[in-house]
């Protein structure tokens, strides 16, 4: 098959031509006439399988047929989620539309506006986007959809992933309801379907590569290492395997720049390139790792998308990505057109699961190659999977349990299932029998300690020991035997303090059973010892206050 069989006319034919391609890819072959007949279409494919040209060299032959856009208005609109995916795909539109008389522009953050709007005045057929930049030239009225005809979500998962879902339904508010849709996918996972709900109408689906699936020219393989010795590990494989172009992985933002700074102290040359990056450093970095004067690119996985490098050798992934489509993703970036690839990562024992959601997901072991001096302390597990790449229910079983068991916490001894001190034996109920005869009650115990102290010293302990529901339930006890007119009986210091402390012990305060009557002599004895708590009933502060006023007068 050739581009010529697909309906293309001669303009596009010579400039892809020019381009050195004469045979369509699958995703092309499939969606080139889907698109041609004017149907929305669903496509599920890879990086790195030529989708990009899929939609761009039928969206230009529709639009070359048609009238030309008006002032302020655009005819065709590429949202892409990254500003580096939106360079691509406005390249490619210019490429393969440079002899049409149709007029493009590309517009995202992080350069000035202005010169945008001054080249939307005019009008162009062809817009290139992303949802924020695009919202705000919405806002200035600098562009206008009246006349839109065709509307392309490129990277679609990645735009969910990113969070653009609130701004892709306000621009899908703003288009009008007669329209082309195109939406092109690395997966149909349930949130695409579920946004395809809302854009798509009856559409052709396509899909050409299994989400599961990578380039039989990439060979993979993965470096057990610890941790922090990963930077070394990745210094050292570059240096030693003399690797010229290398696109390495970075989980987050600050990790892509702290390695390319290793990288720079043992003089390799290096860039990180990620959010945070201006638009210009991102376009720099970018240039200077094509032309050869950077080694090393550094990169998060949102800002490699839509870098596209013809026969990239080398794809390193020093942190396993999170999510493990995003690990086909990686690798596709490598192995290209036939080209061969290699992909090695740099797997810690932290990363265990990570590494077995990815070789579920591949369906295969990945080969575990270990670094001479980089043998890692803590060891990766093996695969739970057989050479056949199908789960080894044996070992999947025997992972789970161990997973399990580590982590409950081994009870030991002299503590109980609530937190209380327990002996070894207190499972034994005879042991338990003769350890309650040989060892005293506790409130005896305290009883026993606190005769041995002077008075001072037991009011204060026994202000301490008491929680305070204690001393506000035994405030409450003497307010209401005050209330009746009668005096709170005094209590002998041993018992009733003994009893307090043993009481506070268990978190409560328990009232001192009744003793027998006490002798005039004990009463008087032992009038002078009660309890600080106690307060003075009405009628012993009316004869206090009745004594006080006599001697004043």
């Amino acid at each position: 098959m050739s581009f010529s069989s697909l309906g293309l006319s001669a303009p596009i034919q010579k400039a892809v031509t020019e381009q050195g391609y004469d045979t369509p890819s699958p995703i092309q072959a499939q969606a080139i006439p889907a698109v041609l007949t004017g149907k929305d279409v669903m496509a599920a494919a890879q990086t790195g399988t030529g989708k990009t040209a899929g939609f761009t060299l039928p969206l230009l032959e529709l639009l070359s047929k048609g009238h030309k856009a008006k002032a302020g208005q655009i005819r065709a609109l590429v949202l892409t989620p990254t500003r580096e995916l939106a360079a691509q795909v406005s390249e490619s539109v210019e490429t393969y539309g440079k002899y049409l008389p149709l007029r493009s522009a590309v517009v995202f953050g992080g350069v000035p506006i202005n010169p945008q709007i001054q080249k939307l005045r005019h009008g162009v057929d062809i817009l290139v986007a992303t949802p924020g930049r695009l919202l705000d030239l919405e806002q200035q009225k600098a562009v206008k959809f009246n006349q839109l005809e065709v509307l392309v979500l490129d990277e679609a998962d990645r735009m969910l992933d990113m969070g653009f879902i609130r701004d892709i339904k306000k621009i899908l508010a703003m288009l009008p309801a007669k329209r082309q849709n195109l939406m092109f996918s690395a997966t149909f996972s349930d949130e695409i379907r579920e946004l395809a709900k809302g854009l798509v109408n009856q559409p052709v689906e396509i899909s050409v590569t299994p989400r599961n699936a990578a380039a039989n020219t990439v060979k993979q393989w993965i470096c057990p290492v610890d941790k922090n010795q990963k930077s070394a590990l990745l210094i050292q494989l570059i240096k030693q395997e003399n690797w010229q172009q290398v696109l390495v992985f970075s989980r987050t933002k600050h990790g892509a720049n702290r390695l390319a700074k290793s990288l720079i102290q043992a003089e390799i040359s290096a860039a990180a390139i990620h959010g945070n990056k201006s638009q210009g450093a991102r376009t720099k970095a970018l240039a200077d790792f094509k032309s050869g004067e950077v080694r090393v690119l550094v990169a998060t996985d949102i800002a490699a998308r839509g870098l596209d490098i013809d026969q990239l050798p080398q794809v390193v992934n020093f942190d396993l990505p999170n999510v493990p489509e995003d690990y086909v993703h990686r690798i596709g970036r490598t192995g290209r057109a036939g080209a061969l690839g290699q992909a090695v990562s740099l797997v810690s024992n932290e990363e265990t699961k990570l590494l077995r959601d990815i070789e579920r997901l591949i369906n295969r072991v990945l080969e575990r190659q270990e670094v001479e001096g980089f043998s890692p302390v803590h060891a990766l597990p093996e695969s739970t999977l057989n050479a056949h790449g199908k789960e080894n229910k044996i070992k999947a079983v025997a992972s789970q349990r161990k997973h399990r068991s580590a982590g409950k916490p081994t009870p030991r001894a002299g503590t109980g299932r609530d937190g209380r001190k327990t002996s070894e034996n207190s499972s034994n109920p005879a042991t338990q029998q003769k350890s309650a005869k040989t060892q005293p009650n506790q409130g005896q115990r305290n009883t026993q300690h606190q005769r041995t102290q002077p008075p001072e010293q037991q009011n204060q302990q026994g202000e301490h020991k008491r929680p305070q529901a204690a001393k506000n339930a035994e405030h409450k006890n003497s307010h209401s035997i005050t209330e009746q007119g009668r005096s709170p009986k005094p209590q002998h210091k041993h018992s009733q303090r003994g009893k307090s402390a043993a009481n506070s012990t268990n978190g409560e305060h328990k009232p001192a059973k009744s003793r027998p009557q006490q002798t005039d002599n004990a009463k008087a004895r032992h009038q002078d010892r009660r309890q600080p708590s106690a307060k003075p009933t009405r009628n012993a502060a009316k004869n206090e206050l009745s004594s006080v006023s006599n001697k004043v007068t």
